[in-house]
């Protein structure tokens, strides 16, 4: 797991059909390296979330099946980013 901050949605209109319609959004780590995740939870630019990668986050995105690499499965209440 990781914790990361969304920087933006990022839109693509042409994707394989297994991803179906779920937001891509922009996050990056603390050290600045941005990555794309699928949203599974409903986040906006500005929020720390918990990434999973590998298998994990395929599942977490709804299927084993499912093409993501890197999925959030949770929105951080409270953080302060040290």
């Amino acid at each position: 797991m990781k914790i990361m901050q969304v920087e933006k949605t990022l839109v693509s209109t042409n994707r394989v059909r297994e991803m179906g319609h779920r937001p891509l959004l922009v996050v990056k780590e603390k050290s600045g390296s941005a990555s794309v995740a699928v949203d599974a939870v409903g986040c906006i630019p500005g929020d720390w979330v918990i990434c999973v990668g590998s298998s994990a986050a395929r599942e977490a995105a709804g299927s084993k099946d499912f093409p993501s690499d890197l999925t959030i499965i949770g929105i951080i209440d409270h953080w302060q980013e040290s």
